[in-house]
Parts: C-alpha cells; structure tokens; sequence
C-alpha cells in the first residue's frame, strides 16, 4: 500500500475537532521537539500562540512542502521556512475577532470605560459629564484587506463617515466609494476624529505612525492600533499622549510584552489589551474550516489559497 502524504497538527485536540482528510494521514506535532517521523513530514500547520515552539525544526523535514499558520501575521514565521517551500496565512480566520476588537476598543476609549472600571474599584460613582459618541465621527481605516473591511462593515452602522486606505488607490466597493492610497494620508489624517491601523507589518509600514503622522491628526483624536506595534513609533505615540493631545488604544505596542515599568501602562487617555485581536471563540471554527479545505486542496494535488511565499 503506497505511503500516505503525512501532516502534522498542533496537537490531539485539533486532529479529533478536524477529523481525517482522505489521502492524508495527520498526526500530532507541537515543534517543540523534533518529530520521530520528520523525514516523511510534508505539511505542517504550527500551533497558535505558543511560545514554546521552535520553528528552526522545519529546515530539518526533507520533505516539507507546505507550511500552514493559523494567524495572519507570517513576518516572524518568514525566516524558518527554507527556500522555495509555500507559507499560507490564516487571512480570514481572524477577521470577525479582530474587528471586534477594533470596535470594542474605539467605542471603551470613546466613552471613558476604562474610568468608569477605575472608578467602580474605587466604589466611586463618577459625575456625569459628556463623553465623545461614535456616532458623527469620521474614522479613516488604514489597511484594506479582509480584516480592514470586516472593520468597516461594523462601523457603518454606528453612523460614521467611514474613509479606508490601501497600498495604493483604487474603486471602492459595497462599502466605500473609493479606496484611497496610502500616498494620500497627510490630506486624510487632519480630518480623522478616529484612525484604526490594521496594515501587515512591512519595511514599508514600519514605523509608518510616526511624529509626523501623528502630528496631522487633530486634536482629540483616538489613535487605534490592532496592526502591529512596529507599525507605530512608540516615542512619538508617549509624547502626544503624555501631552493629551491624542488618545490611543493599543492591542499590539513596542515592545511586546509590555514591560511592567514602561510609560505607557500610566499614560493618561491611553487603552492597552495584551495582543487579544484574534483570541476569541470565533477563532477555531473558522481556523479548522480553512485547514481542512486547505488539506483537502493538498491531497487533491489544487492550488492553495492564502499562499505568501514564495512570492
């Protein structure tokens, strides 16, 4: 009987929670150690948020074809993946969790939850006073992908004015009339009362937050940042929030972790979560869809979706 192509998993939970895949066979591995089989392993799909794993072991499979993640974000994964083997993304499995998040965080900076939870420690009932709505905002969404407009579509039902930016412009579609390019934000930043930042971390969008990006936002602004933290000068981001100037809600910093003595945590007006976009429920039903129409393609000997290397 001729040999099956051999995938691994992370572990039991997501072999019993996929099931089999015809013309495959799957087992276990969780890349913290080398595999007793490594030299039969064609596709590996590595564990979600796991410190523990070792990515140098990929170079040790002479058969690896296909590197699988279960996150969107491949830039510290890119470096492990040996030469002319594929590297697909989980663009789409975070999509839901992550615009949430996005929303979540705009709306908790906007209407003061983080003084309110402060306050509530403190048995203190806070006195009213008028805190900034959504509702009439303008939000200029930076990044266009799945995840930017899976954000958009949440928006717009708070009543927002709603402009978004790409790489480079382009028509717009159901949900904007056009897609601005990324050459255009020193002309859209003046007007944004909200920026949300959700671009792929890139040499070009490396520190693309900068003093002077943050300095054509207005007055009172609400930086979200649910990209990554690289993606903002974080020096910048401390003096225009120390001042009060902006307001800032970050998922992702840097650094990450956040250390326990950095200014950050004390400032005034700023919102940090720990890297939470994609951690919720609505992950790993959409994670084990994608693996599994990503095994049967495989087995099938079809094209893979989400292919970012090579390029």
């Amino acid at each position: 009987m001729p040999r099956l192509p051999l995938v691994t998993l992370p572990d039991r939970s997501w072999l019993d929670g996929l099931g089999p895949v015809e013309g495959l066979e799957i087992v276990p591995w969780d890349l913290h150690a080398t595999p007793a089989r490594a030299d039969e392993i064609e596709v590996v799909v590595p564990p979600y948020l796991d410190s523990a794993v070792d990515l140098s072991h990929l170079a040790a499979l002479p058969l690896l074809s296909v590197v699988q993640l279960l996150t969107a974000g491949y830039e510290s994964v890119a470096p492990h993946v040996p030469d002319g083997i594929r590297l697909c993304n989980a663009a789409g499995v975070h999509d839901a969790s992550t615009a949430e998040l996005a929303l979540a965080l705009t709306l908790a900076s906007l209407r003061g939850i983080p003084e309110f939870v402060v306050a509530q420690q403190d048995s203190t009932w806070l006195p009213i006073r008028e805190w900034p709505a959504l509702a009439d905002r303008k939000v200029l969404v930076v990044g266009y992908g799945n995840v930017g407009r899976a954000i958009v579509e949440r928006l717009l039902p708070f009543e927002v004015d709603v402009a978004v930016v790409a790489s480079r412009s382009r028509d717009g579609d159901d949900l904007v009339e056009i897609v601005h390019g990324i050459d255009e934000l020193p002309q859209l930043l003046p007007a944004a009362d909200v920026v949300i930042l959700i671009v792929p971390l890139t040499a070009s969008t490396t520190g693309l937050a900068d003093a002077a990006f943050l300095a054509a936002m207005p007055d009172g602004s609400l930086l979200v940042n649910v990209a990554r933290g690289k993606v903002v000068d974080t020096d910048a981001l401390l003096a225009e929030t120390r001042s009060g100037r902006l307001r800032a809600a970050l998922d992702v910093t840097d650094p990450e972790p956040l250390p326990a003595d950095h200014p950050l945590w004390q400032t005034p007006g700023v919102l940090v979560s720990p890297h939470v976009g994609g951690a919720s429920s609505a992950f790993l039903p959409r994670a084990r869809r994608l693996v599994r129409a990503q095994l049967e393609a495989y087995a099938a000997g079809s094209p893979l979706a989400n292919v970012v290397l090579p390029r």
